[in-house]
C-alpha cells in the first residue's frame, strides 16, 4: 500500500509540474517525483545488493540522474522545467525497461 501511495504522489507531482498548476503541493510532490522515479529505476537494477546498500545507491543514483539532466540541459542552453521532468521520466523509464528486458532474458535462458 505504501508503494502505491508513493507512485500516486510521484505521478501527481509530475502532472502538477507539467501542467503549471498553482498549488502548494507542486514543489514537494515534484521534488518527490524527481527523487523517486530514478531512485526506483536504480533500485530495480541493483537487485543483488543488501537493502541498506541498495537504498543508499538508489538515492545517490537518483541525485546523479537529476544533476546530469540539469547539467546537460544547461550545457546546451535548453533548460526548462517541462524538459527536465520529461528527461528524468524518459531516463527512468528506459532504465526500468532495460532491467525488465534483462530479467526476461534470464527467465528464457533457464527454461
Amino acid at each position: 500500500m505504501l508503494a502505491g501511495v508513493a507512485v500516486a504522489v510521484a505521478g501527481v507531482g509530475a502532472v502538477l509540474a507539467l501542467t503549471d498548476v498553482d498549488s502548494p503541493l507542486r514543489g514537494p510532490f515534484t521534488l518527490f517525483f524527481l527523487i523517486a522515479a530514478p531512485g526506483a529505476a536504480v533500485w530495480a537494477a541493483l537487485h543483488g545488493l543488501e537493502p541498506w546498500g541498495r537504498t543508499v545507491a538508489s538515492v545517490a543514483g537518483a541525485i546523479a540522474v537529476d544533476l546530469l539532466v540539469a547539467q546537460g540541459m544547461l550545457a546546451v542552453h535548453r533548460w526548462s522545467v517541462h524538459g527536465g521532468i520529461a528527461a528524468v521520466t524518459v531516463i527512468s523509464s528506459l532504465i526500468l525497461f532495460l532491467v525488465a528486458l534483462k530479467r526476461m532474458g534470464k527467465i528464457r535462458s533457464r527454461g
